[in-house]
């Protein structure tokens, strides 16, 4: 599926995924930024860093193309757009025409990747044995947990330390419990999300977004997986979901669409039944409508607006809860 740490070799909480939302997050780097001076000495020098053709086109994808842009001085021909939500703290935290840099910052991703790897190979395993959202969000809390006291086998201190440190946050040495993440995050939908820390325009400044490309697509079918349990569809062929307790529409467009600023779209299409969008009542049916589809190029142009509004999308979503 919240300043992350871009790359680490084990999630450092474990649910690092939680931090998704606000990209992969800060590498330990010396990088002293993308000023004009350094793109310009990259240049006249010739880098001999190939710059990465990818065979998938990042920009078609529209959760990269929100997050970077095209920059031929670039190590890899891209780097985080100052306008991105989830990447603009990493504009200078990196020198993205630094080979040495952007090195150290991709050898770091891998790392974290291979930890990574295996929860997806979970995830797309329990998908296609049509599992539950709730059981494949079980297995893989239990997996994630599993996965980063392993990272401490042959250093007995440091898995002591992490136990005790578990044991004083979840109250439980292992990590946290699978009642403590429902209760923090408040649906097994939003659970497996979090676990869901892939971010294409950060694999794309770092020359991996061919290597882990079939990793983008888990998402989609997790959130074709989370519909199909939570919208029904009625003689006619209208796509209905039953407003449950704490409800708002922001949350309820997060479960349809994996977007919750995508919450009027469920408004508009309810106003019939809604006088305002707090205007929730448990146990009521709303309409819901398909998501119009944003191409890569649009997804972007759109990022200044989709920023700019955020706040105000929240605010009010916030306000729409079920009593």
């Amino acid at each position: 599926m919240s300043g992350t740490l871009l790359v680490t070799a084990v999630p450092v909480t474990v649910f690092a995924a939680e931090t998704a939302e606000a990209g992969s997050a800060a590498v330990e780097t010396s990088g002293t930024g993308n000023s004009a001076a350094q793109a310009a000495t990259a240049a006249e020098t010739g880098s001999t860093a190939a710059k990465k053709g990818y065979v998938h086109d990042p920009m078609e994808n529209p959760k990269a193309a929100q997050d970077i842009i095209v920059n031929r001085e670039a190590v890899y021909g891209y780097s985080p757009s100052p306008l991105s939500t989830r990447l603009r703290e990493f504009v200078d935290i990196i020198d993205w025409t630094n080979e040495a840099e952007v090195a150290e910052a991709r050898d770091k991703r891998l790392q974290y990747y291979e930890t990574e790897e295996i929860l997806y190979q979970t995830i797309e395993t329990m998908l296609d044995e049509n599992k539950s959202i709730e059981e494949i969000a079980r297995a893989v809390s239990k997996k994630r947990n599993e996965l980063r006291l392993e990272a401490y086998i042959g250093d007995p201190d440091g898995l002591k330390r992490v136990k005790q440190s578990n044991l004083d946050t979840y109250g439980n040495e292992e990590g946290p419990t699978i009642d403590y993440l429902y209760e923090k995050y408040g649906s097994w939908e939003a659970i497996l999300q979090k676990a869901l820390s892939s971010n294409p325009g950060m694999d794309a400044c770092l020359g991996l977004y061919d290597d882990f490309y079939e990793f983008y697509g888990i998402e989609e079918k997790v959130q074709l997986k989370i519909t199909e349990e939570a919208v029904k569809t009625d003689a006619s062929g209208k796509k209905l979901y039953t407003v449950k307790k704490d409800d708002n529409l922001w949350k309820i467009a997060e479960t349809i669409y994996g977007d919750g600023s995508k919450w009027n779209l469920i408004y508009e299409a309810n106003k019939e039944i809604l006088e305002n969008p707090g205007d929730l009542r448990v146990g009521m049916e709303l309409v819901i409508p398909e998501a119009p589809q944003k191409k890569g190029g649009e997804a972007a142009a759109s990022a200044t607006t989709a920023t700019a509004s955020a706040a105000t999308t929240a605010s009010t979503a916030a306000a729409a809860q079920t009593e």
